[in-house]
């Protein structure tokens, strides 16, 4: 949604994979979202020689002291899903009130070329966390983020996609990157 006024071809890993290309594997072990999103990225843009754009996201909770942060997949273990991560973080935050309850969702996203070059644009989207689950749009820990912006009181999952796509945090984060990304595409047209 967010590159399609660009023209460039965008097709995910999935996709590439399934028309053929080795199916080309990373571990998220740095401890930055940038970090894991270069990582991936330089993984897949070397075995593809091809331009990749890569991210990496989780959710700060104040009152957990940034927790899950950068393990926010795998909050509940390296098989949760996000209803078990959902469960475990309402858990440790049943004693919070207010402000401690406040959040933002974090994303880096790199843009990294098939000689390795690189760039990273970040965002974030401010809000906190509700008493329990709304809404079946998203994922993740959409149903338990509530934004300050747009301020409707919904939940991610409660979002239409493009509003959520406006003011999200890797909406943030690729629109950083938006210059580098036009550039591409018009050297791509000559």
């Amino acid at each position: 949604m967010l590159l399609a006024e660009l023209p460039l071809r965008v097709c995910s890993l999935d996709e590439v994979e399934q028309e053929g290309s080795p199916r080309l594997d990373w571990q998220e072990t740095e401890e930055t979202y940038a970090g894991n999103a270069l990582a991936k990225a330089r993984v897949v843009a070397a075995g593809l020689g091809a331009w990749v754009l890569a991210e990496d996201s989780g959710l700060e909770v104040d009152g957990l002291g940034g927790a899950p942060g950068v393990r926010s997949h795998r909050f509940a273990g390296p098989n949760a899903d996000d209803a078990r991560n959902i469960a475990l973080l309402l858990s440790l935050m049943r004693h919070l009130r207010g402000e401690e309850r406040k959040a933002r969702f974090r994303a880096a996203a790199v843009l990294v070329s098939p000689s390795g070059e690189s760039w990273v644009g970040e965002g974030t989207w401010e809000g906190h966390i509700a008493p329990e689950p709304r809404g079946r749009g998203g994922f993740g820990y959409d149903p338990v983020f509530i934004p300050s912006v747009p301020a409707a009181g919904k939940t991610v999952a409660e979002i239409e996609a493009g509003t959520k796509c406006q003011h999200s945090h890797r909406g943030k984060a690729v629109r950083s990157l938006w210059p580098r990304l036009v550039e591409l595409a018009a050297s791509a047209c000559e």
